[in-house]
């Protein structure tokens, strides 16, 4: 059975990583004055990502998408390009006006989350770490996936090493769960 295209990045198969990677530059897909976004230091949690806010490769059903930081994320070039997408959104997804690339997305307000900075690593120079699971993968179908796809697109990230959830990966569900405990005074700081 063909399954559409999930990712090119992971499509035919997941090439092992640099865990230890130190950052880079990421670069959107202008020819002319591409923005340039400086990653300084490290990416984690790395997945792709169903949701239908995240910015995809044309074609593709999922994104890529970690995040850093956001201490560690500086424009290095052609700033006057990036516009936020949605202002209302929770993650601040600031994009290349001129080829739609979304660039980096900061967390600001009060979340679990804040300080955080989502970033697709695809567009980052080296050799970045691989995904490790697949997120809001039924979410594909709210992007025009078939309702028919969904076996298998699960069985083709299975297969490639990408536990699909309908969320977040537990780890990062039970880190938004403490969170939350935390700041209603069920768990102490």
């Amino acid at each position: 059975m063909s399954v559409r295209l999930l990712h090119p990045s992971i499509q035919n198969g997941i090439r092992a990583g640099d865990s230890e990677h130190a950052g880079g530059m990421l670069t959107c897909k202008c020819s002319d004055r591409p923005v340039k976004v400086n990653v300084s230091g490290g990416i984690a949690h790395n997945h792709a990502c169903g949701c239908t806010k995240c910015w995809k490769p044309e074609g593709a059903a999922f994104s890529v998408v970690a995040v850093a930081p956001s201490e560690n994320v500086s424009v290095a070039e052609n700033g006057d390009k990036l516009a936020v997408v949605d202002p209302s959104a929770l993650i601040q997804r600031h994009a290349c006006s001129a080829c739609g690339t979304h660039m980096f997305g900061p967390v600001e307000r009060e979340h679990a989350f804040q300080g955080l900075s989502f970033i697709h690593p695809e567009l980052l120079d080296g050799n970045w770490p691989e995904p490790g699971f697949a997120a809001f993968v039924s979410s594909v179908i709210e992007g025009g996936v078939d309702p028919s796809e969904m076996e298998g697109i699960r069985t083709k990230l299975k297969d490639l090493g990408l536990e699909p959830y309908d969320c977040l990966s537990p780890a990062l569900m039970d880190y938004l769960a403490t969170w939350a405990a935390k700041k209603s005074g069920v768990l102490r700081q």
